[in-house]
């Protein structure tokens, strides 16, 4: 018989219990910020977007669906345990953009470029073709992770995810 799974996790459609949290920007290892972290709740608090949330377990959590990721290290600065640490050169995270092609308007005939115009990045294009609309096309090594494309689709066919996922 296989693993049970949590009423949460069969909702957000999680039933092998793949997806896991996106941390804040400048977590390290998710072993490292789990035993660093002492749910303070201080980056809560000092997030200037007000993206993070507690998880189920009270740990933070990135939540695209309320905005952007500006890596303004608030966060970083507020965390008294050093869960959270900039290392110079190195990039606030492996977080990234996947566009489901099937669900987004352009599939169903919609024009629509509202991930693009979000996108400082300029990391998602529209490929234009003569007598058709217009699709995406995510260039993943421009792609910050910062997430401002998430919020703005209509139909929600952006998702962040971790190199893990």
């Amino acid at each position: 018989m296989g693993q049970a799974i949590s009423r949460r996790q069969f909702l957000r459609g999680d039933i092998a219990n793949l997806r896991s949290a996106i941390r804040p920007p400048w977590f390290q290892t998710e072993a490292r910020f789990l035993a660093h972290c002492n749910q303070c709740g201080e980056c809560l608090t000092a997030c200037e977007s007000g993206i993070l949330e507690p998880d189920a377990g009270g740990y933070p959590q990135v939540n695209f669906q309320k905005g952007e990721c500006s890596f303004c290290a608030a966060c970083v600065r507020a965390c008294p345990t050093g869960a959270l640490a900039q290392q110079p050169g190195k990039t606030p995270w492996s977080v990234h953009a996947t566009i489901n092609t099937e669900s987004c308007l352009a599939s169903r005939g919609v024009l629509c470029m509202v991930c693009a115009d979000h996108c400082a990045s300029r990391a998602i294009r529209f490929a234009r073709a003569a007598y058709a609309i217009a699709t995406p096309i995510l260039d993943q090594a421009a792609c910050t992770g910062c997430g401002a494309c998430v919020a703005s689709c209509p139909v929600n066919a952006i998702r962040m995810l971790t190199e893990a996922n």
